[in-house]
């Protein structure tokens, strides 16, 4: 197995190429896939990655290659690209003439336009039969598929940067969307603000889950906040931890923040008089006053994701 292609969120699949046909990375080529041919770029692959694909128990589908695209296969594409374009604005002309509370995200035309494919997102079920009706008009000739997709959806297929400055993970190497809440970010002690744990979809940052298991067992041994504790410095109670440095910030009965090893303290049953209603120092724990967005609108819900790209 030499060649795959990447299709569908960047997946990679196995290309079936001939035995005496030889490919450079980079080519365009034409493939037949469920939606009919495509043009897509070859990518090389190493012997490890081929050995792991033909050791899976589930061995990918490898996608039939057809021919490496002409100079005139590169002009069709190119038109193709600029029909895909002018029909885009022709679907959200007839969405806006129905009055459809739907979002369109882009349209893909198949390579030998015998498909043309329309992404939406709608908060709630749409009756598109009308629209429907109308495209048939439009675009004639034409399988029409409108496809629901959701909001995590749309971002993958769109591509992009996150806040951390790399490719989104959904438009990289992540396949499957994991439930994400906000007791992620609350338990890792993360800013409970949207502008901070929210990605570009309008839901939950993907990465809180990379870690969630580390900071999980990181807490093992601390204690809550609130609670009082015996430092080498005298009574105090806790404001706030560090889970990563196993430390814990103790406000002590002269007012001062300490921080001191989660081994160093000892929780104890005494009323400590102290008031630890303090802005945190790292800002983990207070949420944003200011903001209008309801934190509960983070989180998944049937919209998020459908898996239907």
């Amino acid at each position: 197995m030499k060649y795959a292609v990447k299709y569908l969120k960047n997946t990679f699949y196995p290309l079936d190429v001939p035995e005496n046909t030889q490919l450079e990375a980079g080519q365009l080529v034409l493939v037949r896939t469920e939606k009919g041919e495509e043009a897509l770029k070859v990518e090389l692959v190493n012997s490890e990655v081929a050995s792991q694909w033909e050791q899976a128990k589930v061995k990918p589908q490898a996608l039939p290659f057809l021919r490496v695209m002409n100079q005139h296969d590169l002009q069709v594409l190119d038109q193709i690209k600029k029909d895909e374009v002018e029909s885009f604005f022709k679907c959200q002309a007839l969405i806006n003439q129905h009055k459809l509370v739907m979002n369109l995200v882009q349209c893909r035309i198949t390579f030998d336009r015998r498909k043309i494919t329309f992404y939406y997102t709608a908060p709630e079920r749409v009756d598109f039969r009308a629209l429907l009706k109308d495209l048939t008009q439009v675009f004639t000739r034409v399988r029409i598929d409108l496809r629901h997709i959701g909001v995590r959806d749309e971002t993958s297929i769109l591509d992009g940067v996150g806040v951390c400055g790399r490719p989104f993970c959904c438009s990289s190497f992540l396949r499957k969307f994991a439930t994400i809440n906000v007791k992620l970010a609350k338990d890792q002690g993360m800013p409970i603000a949207p502008g901070k744990i929210s990605g570009t979809c309008g839901r939950l940052l993907c990465c809180l889950t990379y870690e969630y298991g580390n900071y999980i067992d990181a807490a093992k041994g601390m204690p809550p906040i609130g609670s009082s504790v015996m430092t080498s410095e005298g009574l105090g109670k806790v404001c706030y931890l560090q889970f990563l440095s196993g430390t814990v910030a103790v406000k002590m009965e002269d007012g001062k923040i300490r921080e001191f090893p989660k081994s160093d303290i000892e929780m104890v049953d005494a009323d400590v008089n102290v008031d630890i209603d303090v802005m945190p120092i790292n800002n983990a724990y207070v949420e944003d006053s200011d903001s209008s967005i309801d934190i509960k609108q983070l989180e998944d819900d049937k919209n998020s994701s459908t898996g239907n790209v």
